[in-house]
């Protein structure tokens, strides 16, 4: 049994740099292949038939994928379809002149039917979406996939302060060539660089280089999701750099600030660097647990879940914490708000965990918010920032 391709249509218009067939194809790789022009599909065989004038959600690729004889439409306009070989002719009669009829065998779904539920695993609630691509419309459509290629729940820096400078930077990578694990390359040399100035005691220009790391830390993302480029390598390259060097750089930047002879805190050093090194790993073995038990990230478990990942002690937040320190030239007590912040909220993360896992015992069931926003409608906030309720 093979499972294949079908674009209908011709259309020239890019998107981020690529073609829809382009985007497809890459969406599709190692899981379909194209159907050749002289062969005739099998009854055992899948075919997956696009229509090229509408870019979808890559949600919808991969659902298309799982499901069997289905032909998905937006307001009765064929978009896409699965169906099984027997079926592909007629099928593809249907996406071509909807007005034909189909066996009845093969069920029509609207998009609207495919709910928020289906995309558990994401940090976000946003209907799944379909886009007219045209030369007149490509503006609006690459705006929409860059804003969707965002994660809803995520720290107040990257949500708010990076989304519009990135977008240019992405837009200047994808004229440039540029492929994301370039500029994760580049951001791993800023780590070290960083890490090399907080250490000699040059501060000011280490947080100009730890910035701009993590700002570039959020283009390599976008960058691969709306050019679909990426790779087991760069994913495993880019999670590993962002899981190791946050408590290093805290390090560094009090050994600076020591070297420096901006150190007044009295506690004891070892110790200050032994709570910050436990808090870290215990929040981040705490929120991998809970992602292990329950399918889903600890921060998308209810609204003030989302809300406290605005603030958690990861990066972006604790870096706002040493900018603000230095500028108040008291780099010490930074780095010693770093520590407390470390410890807190990683025990709060520990309580949430531990709750959640007593509410199972208890036999309630452990769901992400963002899969049934309906129910938290009373959190206008949080359905207002973390959610896209519907097409813009």
């Amino acid at each position: 049994m093979a499972t294949y391709y079908v674009f209908l249509g011709k259309n020239e218009t890019k998107v981020w740099g690529l073609t829809v067939g382009e985007r497809l194809s890459r969406l599709l790789s190692g899981k379909a292949e194209p159907l050749p022009p002289d062969h005739t599909p099998g009854k055992g065989d899948r075919v997956l038939i696009f229509r090229l004038e509408f870019l979808l959600d890559d949600r919808l690729v991969r659902y298309l994928l799982t499901q069997e004889n289905l032909v998905l439409v937006e307001q009765g306009v064929p978009l896409a379809a699965v169906v099984s070989g027997d079926l592909y002719q007629p099928a593809r009669k249907f996406l071509e002149d909807p007005r034909g009829a189909l066996p009845d065998s093969v069920q029509i779904k609207e998009l609207r039917e495919i709910t928020g539920a289906f995309f558990q695993q994401l940090r976000k609630f946003e209907p799944p979406f379909a886009l007219r691509v045209t030369p007149e419309t490509r503006a609006r459509v690459e705006r929409r996939l860059y804003d969707w290629s965002y994660k809803g729940v995520t720290d107040l820096v990257t949500k708010w302060l990076w989304p519009l400078p990135a977008r240019w930077v992405v837009r200047l990578c994808v004229k440039l060539g540029l492929k994301p694990n370039h500029v994760t390359f580049i951001g791993f040399l800023l780590v070290v660089l960083a890490g090399y100035l907080f250490y000699q005691g040059h501060l000011g220009w280490g947080l100009v280089a730890a910035w701009l790391m993590t700002f570039l830390d959020t283009v390599d993302g976008k960058l691969a999701r709306v050019t679909v480029t990426s790779s087991k390598f760069g994913h495993y390259f880019d999670h590993i750099i962002d899981l190791v060097h946050p408590p290093i750089w805290y390090v560094l930047w009090a050994l600076g600030a020591q070297r420096a002879g901006l150190w007044e805190v009295s506690f004891p050093f070892g110790l200050l660097v032994a709570a910050l090194v436990a808090g870290y790993v215990l929040g981040r073995v705490v929120e991998g647990l809970f992602t292990l038990l329950f399918g889903f990230e600890i921060f998308c478990w209810r609204p003030l879940d989302s809300f406290f990942r605005l603030i958690t002690a990861r990066r972006n937040p604790c870096l706002l914490i040493l900018t603000l320190s230095f500028v108040l030239g008291r780099p010490d007590l930074g780095f010693l708000a770093v520590v407390f912040w470390t410890v807190a909220t990683s025990l709060f993360l520990l309580l949430r965990l531990l709750y959640a896992l007593w509410l199972r015992r208890r036999g309630v069931s452990i769901s992400p918010w963002l899969a049934d926003v309906e129910r938290f409608s009373s959190h206008r906030l949080a359905i207002k920032w973390f959610t896209r309720r519907q097409e813009t």
